[in-house]
């Protein structure tokens, strides 16, 4: 059990590290492209493509990047933190709002090239070569009756690094593969099998093009380092990675690099959704779209309030005498999914149920803590990891839970 959290711990390390090296990177070119980044002087030094601290910070909050300048500047040292950033001398490690210069490593070159960064930044190269191709092998394609957009097969993938130069053998190929479905870049669409050359589908995890917004990762960040983890979204943003965003029309296409599409014989796209399923980290099996939304036009915005009084542990919910009632409740999902919201690190509690959805019918309410989820116990396990759970199972979930006595 602790190897098994230590490399869930690793996992989601990595993904969230490419996550801000994203959002930096985007940043920079903004920067870039608004003059923002330029070469300038200082006690009769040169210091190139650099930008002043005090007016990022101006830029920040004039493009609502950041509500505040205290809030810029907790952005700005995140980067800092994530060596994304840092003062052109390297004589402070804190970010300042005042009139002193700072420096993307990437404009100069001190990036550290340790094996992760290396292999984020050739996964990002090859996903950008690859959705960038007229006839792409990322197209819509099927496996077990289920269609997946942007998939592909894990022999074509090798056939053309081999044909791009990426790799020297088909050996190298499937090694390169691999590593990057170490550090979270691919995944088979299922999530159930490693990298190999054959004809298992598989998917970037990672929509290298989405927008990042700073406040996003910042607030993510500081949510791990708690008692509880959540994504964050907002109507720009319309951020399909996070459980907690709930729509009612699907996704549309530019932010649905890899949403599943449904079971299907013609490989048709899933039409007009109303419920949101259980959803994280794009894995996706057993028939069900992502998301579905509120309503039309909007979305839940940053991070939803807990519907929780007060933060229960594991061994509060299992004490004797806790005043709490056991049920178990089926929950059969349709083509929309199960239509419930979990939240929490452990233990996790339903957040939200939409009316209506198989969930409800099931008696899935809100403040219920998940025991168990097909008989396996799921106390110690954070959102992320539970509906990983969910997502690759099977359609019919069967939920232990810890209802509060009224």
């Amino acid at each position: 059990m602790e190897r098994t959290s230590s490399i869930r711990r690793k996992a989601m390390g990595r993904q969230h590290k490419a996550e801000v090296m994203i959002a930096g990177e985007q940043l920079r070119l903004r920067l870039h492209d608004g003059k923002q980044i330029k070469e300038r002087r200082y006690h009769l030094r040169t210091y190139p493509n650099c930008f002043v601290a005090q007016e990022l910070i101006d830029w920040l909050v004039g493009h609502k990047e950041a509500p505040d300048r205290a809030t810029a500047v907790c952005l700005m040292q995140y980067l800092m933190d994530n060596d994304i950033v840092h003062h052109v001398c390297d004589k402070r490690s804190l970010f300042k709002d005042a009139k002193l210069l700072y420096r993307f490593r990437k404009d100069d070159g001190t990036i550290p090239f340790n094996l992760e960064v290396k292999i984020f930044m050739r996964g990002q190269r090859l996903y950008e070569h690859l959705i960038g191709e007229k006839n792409s092998i990322l197209q819509l394609r099927e496996e077990h009756g289920v269609a997946y957009r942007r998939a592909f097969p894990g022999c074509q993938l090798i056939d053309w690094l081999l044909q791009n130069g990426e790799a020297e053998s088909r050996r190298r190929g499937v090694e390169l593969c691999r590593a990057l479905q170490e550090h979270g870049i691919i995944q088979h669409v299922a999530n159930k099998h490693d990298f190999f050359d054959s004809g298992l589908l598989y998917q970037f995890c990672i929509n290298f093009r989405r927008r990042r917004r700073l406040s996003e990762l910042l607030n993510e960040g500081e949510q791990d380092d708690d008692t509880e983890s959540v994504a964050v979204s907002t109507q720009q943003d319309n951020h399909s990675d996070s459980p907690f965003v709930v729509r009612k029309n699907p996704p549309q296409e530019g932010n649905s690099a890899f949403h599943y599409v449904g079971s299907s014989t013609d490989l048709k796209p899933a039409q007009g959704g109303r419920r949101g399923s259980l959803n994280s980290l794009q894995l996706h099996s057993a028939g069900f779209p992502p998301l579905a939304q509120l309503s039309s036009a909007s979305v839940v915005r940053c991070n939803p309030k807990s519907v929780l009084k007060r933060h229960f542990t594991c061994e509060e919910l299992l004490a004797p005498g806790a005043p709490f009632i056991k049920k178990v409740l089926t929950v059969i999902g349709d083509p929309l999914g199960w239509g419930f919201v979990v939240r929490g690190r452990a233990p996790c509690y339903v957040q939200a149920v939409d009316h209506g959805s198989p969930a409800a019918a099931a008696g899935v309410k809100v403040q219920q803590f998940v025991c168990q989820v097909n008989g396996q116990c799921v106390l110690d396990l954070d959102y992320r990891t539970m509906t990983r759970l969910v997502m690759t199972g099977p359609r019919i979930v069967v939920l232990e839970v810890m209802e509060p006595l009224e």
